[in-house]
């Protein structure tokens, strides 16, 4: 079967990462507003990310980083961001491109994203929005998407409207 060139998994997984670039740019030119705080879960492993190789060793395939009180450096691009952060009385500037990413949380407003690490062979993976502690991509609409017998993805908008 030809690949279909409207990929929305691919284009909703962009769409996803571009709320963290938008957040984070967000915070580069004003800082954390009020309460929030950002918990960003990465792959280690992922092609372009930059970290030392003894935190790699430490933490192994993926690491979860805290952006709230200490940290430093705070830059982002289109493909990435960067921070310094403090590891054992060690300030270590980390990069991250936004295809790394894992989860993205801010807790103090209950939001967060969840991600598949994009990969330049697989670039059909689709993330799944967290609200609070309920995972909106659930295994009812993953066993939807098997049933398809034309091999649609398709999600009605009921399962996440509130009520």
């Amino acid at each position: 079967m030809a690949k279909d060139p409207l990929d929305y998994e691919a284009m909703v997984q962009t769409a996803l990462r571009d709320v963290v670039y938008k957040t984070i740019s967000y915070t580069v030119k004003n800082g954390l507003p009020g309460n929030h705080h950002y918990y960003i879960t990465f792959a280690t492993e992922h092609p372009g990310v930059e970290i030392p190789d003894y935190l790699r060793d430490q933490y192994g395939d993926e690491v979860t980083i805290v952006l709230q009180y200490e940290f430093w450096d705070l830059g982002a691009d289109e493909n990435g961001f960067t921070v310094t952060l403090c590891f054992d009385d060690a300030h270590e500037k980390l990069y991250v491109p936004y295809g790394a990413l894992l989860s993205f949380v801010d807790p103090s407003v209950k939001f967060g994203l969840q991600f598949s690490p994009l990969l330049e062979e697989t670039p059909e993976v689709i993330g799944k929005t967290i609200i609070g502690d309920k995972a909106v991509a659930d295994k009812k609409s993953d066993k939807k998407a098997e049933d398809s017998k034309d091999g649609s993805n398709v999600v009605t908008l009921d399962t996440f409207r509130r009520k």
